[in-house]
């Protein structure tokens, strides 16, 4: 037969299950409001969907030359430094137009232009070389850069420059190319001075490549009608054209300054305009 606890026992009993019950129900509210709270994995995922679009990269043109000769050294350290300097321009641009353009606005309005820098510059560095020793052939296939996503969640084939997460599911062609107008750019023939006899058929050459560009151009604005943001046409465009046509008058320029006086300002014919 059980003893009846005493009176003093039946009481300590009594606090030991209410504390017992305040403890339960504390962990009952804590699990609730640990329920209702956000996973932390989720700001992760937010912080993923702003990521850097990636980083551009191009192949290292300094390792691929030969000796070069003590009287193009200056110029040639000057046009290298001037590639990485085009290469940071660009990774700034790309930060830049984070959510800008549409599937193809990278390829367009930043690797297509570097590209055209690049033949620019790597063309001078060939020409430099050659002056007093063999010209270096090939350096152009070391133009194009790529875009490394560096896990980022960028877009392999067509780039767009909008993260991954907050891409639209249509084209939003509002301000885009409206397909209005015609690109027109100044003539560079009635511009330049006396072609001597030895540069005229380079320059010919690079006189007709002039008008192969603006037409290529126009056949892209045609086609790319109802794409792109406010700014596609001068980016997408515009813009890659300058930096062809300033590629191919300054081989106009170095080609007459061969057997003459190098004409200048020239560049300043390389922008073009939609006119309506």
């Amino acid at each position: 037969m059980s003893r009846a606890l005493p009176k003093y026992d039946k009481r300590r009993v009594a606090v030991i299950g209410g504390a017992a019950a305040v403890v339960l129900s504390g962990a009952v509210i804590a699990g609730s409001a640990l329920a209702g709270t956000p996973a932390r994995s989720d700001g992760a995922a937010g912080a993923r969907t702003l990521a850097s679009p990636g980083t551009i990269t191009c192949p290292d043109v300094a390792s691929r030359l030969p000796a070069v000769p003590a009287s193009a050294k200056a110029e040639v350290d000057r046009d290298l430094a001037l590639l990485q300097t085009q290469i940071k321009e660009a990774n700034t641009r790309l930060a830049a137009t984070v959510g800008q353009g549409g599937p193809n606005f990278v390829d367009n309005a930043i690797l297509g232009p570097l590209k055209d820098k690049r033949v620019a510059t790597v063309n001078r560095i060939a020409t430099a070389i050659g002056r007093t020793a063999a010209k270096p052939a090939g350096l152009d296939a070391l133009a194009p850069c790529t875009l490394d996503a560096g896990g980022g969640g960028a877009s392999t084939g067509a780039a767009s420059n909008t993260p991954a997460a907050q891409q639209p599911g249509g084209g939003d062609g509002a301000g885009g190319n409206t397909g209005a107008g015609t690109i027109t750019c100044p003539d560079v023939a009635s511009r330049l001075p006396a072609v001597p006899a030895s540069a005229k058929a380079e320059v010919d050459r690079n006189l007709a490549l002039l008008q192969t560009q603006i037409k290529e151009a126009n056949t892209r604005l045609a086609a790319t009608v109802g794409q792109g943001g406010p700014n596609f046409v001068d980016n997408a465009i515009l813009g890659p054209l300058k930096d062809k046509r300033a590629s191919t008058i300054d081989r106009i320029a170095i080609a007459i300054g061969r057997a003459s006086a190098k004409p200048t300002g020239l560049d300043s014919l390389a922008a073009c305009t939609l006119t309506p």
